[in-house]
């Protein structure tokens, strides 16, 4: 069976990663494509994941994103016609179930975030859509068209590939080095098509963390443009990562996780490492639902006295097992329904 994964944001690579591999195993073959975005091409290198740039990211300009969406599904469709796939599968990739349709052939499409705007259209196309089970179907269903290809799998999208590395995370936990506390700061999504808030909110508070040089601060910024804004001066005491560190890495080292959107902010709130989100736009229904757990702490109004505090009484978490376990769940029903289509 030959099939096609569209990687278009780097969150995928770790949904994706395991289950890429495992297929090959097993005696299928793989096309992967993807498009340079937050630091996608340099994640895919370094898991060692063969694909092919097909395209680029057109910017939260709503004009630019109009026009070359379709030059992007004109692309992937040339080159795709070509590796002849026998299905694709795709993580809120708007493109992908389109030229699937074109290519005559089935797609799986999956997406957790309700908001994004290519949903309607992707749900359309798809053959078939897989949500967490926190996010609602009615969200993205089309009004007037058979929405019962519409499933939910158990827990949300990070536990998929979080059931697969908790105990290597815990083990190098175990190894950290108490007289070092580690900040790690990820900034908000600014050029995504879904966010409509504040950008560069958290540099007093950065700052005034820093001066205090208690704490060891680092920021993953998303982007180049992002990159060379925290490289500034007056954040001369801050460490502004220039290459993505791997999510193991990032995960064994964190003391406290401050968040501004993303997947990161769910990924370490579900391994029990304490988290702070500052997301200031519409939240998710997965993160309204970690926020219930008391997995999140949801503060868009922090200032750094809240975080000091925070640091002082922060007590020692647990991951949720019980969605580590659901992700184990989902990562085997992606697999079986991958493999379906195989015998169909």
């Amino acid at each position: 069976m030959k099939i096609w994964f569209d990687i278009s944001n780097s969150p995928h690579i770790n949904m994706f990663s395991f289950l890429i591999k495992e297929l090959e195993l097993e005696g299928n073959e793989i096309v992967v494509t993807s498009r340079p975005l937050s630091n996608t091409i340099e994640l895919l290198n370094q898991k060692k994941i063969k694909h092919t740039i097909i395209g680029k990211h057109y910017g939260k300009n709503i004009f630019k994103k109009v026009v070359g969406f379709p030059i992007r599904v004109i692309q992937l469709y040339r080159y795709l016609k070509t590796q002849k796939p026998d299905i694709a599968v795709s993580q809120s990739s708007f493109h992908s179930p389109i030229v699937s349709t074109l290519l005559s052939i089935p797609s799986i499409y999956t997406n957790d975030n309700e908001h994004a705007w290519g949903n309607k259209i992707s749900v359309f196309f798809a053959t078939k859509v897989l949500l967490p089970e926190f996010v609602s179907k009615s969200k993205i269903q089309i009004k007037g068209i058979n929405n019962s290809k519409i499933f939910h799998y158990p827990g949300v999208k990070e536990g998929i590939y979080l059931w697969n590395m908790y105990h290597e995370i815990y083990a190098k936990r175990k190894l950290m080095n108490d007289n070092k506390f580690f900040i790690f700061y990820r900034p908000e999504p600014q050029s995504a098509q879904y966010y409509h808030a504040k950008i560069n909110f958290m540099d007093d508070i950065l700052t005034e963390l820093m001066n205090a040089d208690k704490w060891n601060i680092v920021i993953f910024p998303r982007d180049e443009d992002q990159l060379k804004y925290y490289q500034h001066q007056k954040f001369n005491k801050i460490r502004v990562s220039e290459k993505p560190l791997s999510f193991i890495e990032i995960a064994s080292t964190c003391n406290l996780f401050i968040g501004a959107g993303g997947s990161m902010t769910r990924e370490l709130a579900i391994l029990g490492i304490p988290t702070i989100s500052v997301y200031q736009d519409k939240l998710l229904d997965v993160d309204r639902y970690l926020i219930q757990q008391r997995l999140i702490w949801h503060e868009p109004s922090l200032t750094a006295l809240k975080t000091i505090q925070y640091i002082q009484y922060i007590e020692k978490c647990q991951p949720s097992f019980e969605l580590i376990q659901k992700g184990k769940e989902a990562y085997s029903l992606f697999k079986d329904e991958i493999l379906k289509f195989n015998a169909a």
